[in-house]
């Protein structure tokens, strides 16, 4: 059974404390609701023996390495979102990093493969299939998405309620846009009948 699963890669994207966590100013709507269903995620990947990947923002104290128009969250007054080493910038409580088995990305932006080695690591791993999880589905779960397919993963999963937005509409009219361009999208409880 095994086997079948070696050259597939989990993806959990960005969930950590500043996006999930009330009152940050980052927070994701959706992500609270989430989480144990992406802990699911986890835990059966590492049960069939799929590489987990943990695509994970950091930036800079100062913001010079953010989207220009998030700037504004980074000055001298507080720390801004998701700057390394903070709790902010931590995986939310329930997920941890097993570091001699997990792999570990660090992203600027919204695509995990964007200005980072992801793709290269993929390619060398043997990875040709890639199910993701994490938050927020219009922004960086949905370029990933688009990226992925554009560089000819032929298998491209999103877990539909291991992933969140804003609002449910918002998450569902994303959901739609990826299936249509041949993207899977179980539930939780879908893809792991495929574990039977």
């Amino acid at each position: 059974m095994a086997e079948r699963w070696t050259n597939t890669a989990l993806l959990v994207i960005d969930m950590q404390n500043d996006f999930i966590e009330e009152g940050s100013v980052m927070q994701v709507k959706g992500g609270k609701s989430i989480v144990a269903n992406v802990i699911k995620v986890v835990e059966l990947a590492r049960q069939r023996g799929i590489l987990v990947i943990w695509v994970v923002r950091e930036h800079d104290p100062q913001g010079r390495d953010v989207e220009i128009f998030r700037r504004h969250h980074y000055n001298s007054e507080k720390v801004g979102p998701t700057v390394k080493g903070t709790v902010g910038a931590r995986l939310v409580d329930g997920l941890v990093i097993r570091e001699e088995e997990d792999y570990k990305i660090v992203k600027t932006r919204f695509s995990a493969f964007f200005g980072t080695n992801l793709h290269s690591f993929l390619q060398t791993s043997g990875v040709s299939k890639l199910v993701i999880a994490g938050v927020q589905t219009p922004n960086c779960i949905r370029q990933t998405v688009f990226d992925a397919v554009e560089l000819d993963y032929p298998n491209v999963t999103v877990i539909a309620d291991a992933t969140a937005a804003a609002t449910p509409e918002i998450h569902t009219a994303n959901i739609l846009d990826m299936k249509n361009i041949g993207v899977k999208t179980p539930t939780l409880h879908e893809w792991s009948k495929e574990f039977a």
